[in-house]
């Protein structure tokens, strides 16, 4: 059997070891699909509210030790992107909430994260971390 009867044997897939995390990553959305348009969600983030979605980006250095709670961004970032108001909510980043303590990951580190997608004015009650959009029940690596 040569290169090509292979291939459209579909054997090659067949034979392609499985990566961890590549089905995830092929699926998972960038955080700028949340929006269209300023501060107004896209059409697929107002679909996927309540929906498990998946992000891949960059932990933030978390605001306090023992959190369950970090910042995604589309970009690494050496510190946290605070938000003090919704008016200054950046686009590029997403909360992410876990049922357990995070573990840190280096920020330059590419991550995957997936939890149930949340909208809506929220401000976190320990760090007082203000979120537009968040991820719920998250796991990431």
């Amino acid at each position: 059997m040569n290169r090509r009867t292979m291939l459209s044997s579909g054997l090659a897939l067949a034979a392609t070891p499985l990566l961890p995390g590549r089905a995830l990553a092929e699926d998972a959305a960038k955080i700028r699909d949340l929006y269209a348009g300023g501060r107004n969600l896209s059409d697929w983030a107002q679909g996927k509210v309540g929906s498990r979605v998946t992000f891949e980006g960059y932990m933030a250095p978390p605001l306090k030790a023992n959190s369950k709670f970090f910042v995604l961004t589309a970009l690494p970032m050496s510190v946290c992107p605070f938000c003090e108001t919704e008016a200054e909510w950046p686009l590029n980043i997403v909360a992410v909430y876990g049922k357990r303590v995070i573990d840190v990951i280096p920020f330059n580190r590419k991550i995957e994260v997936r939890g149930r997608l949340e909208t809506g004015s929220y401000r976190d009650p320990e760090t007082g971390f203000l979120s537009l959009v968040r991820l719920e029940d998250a796991t990431y690596g």
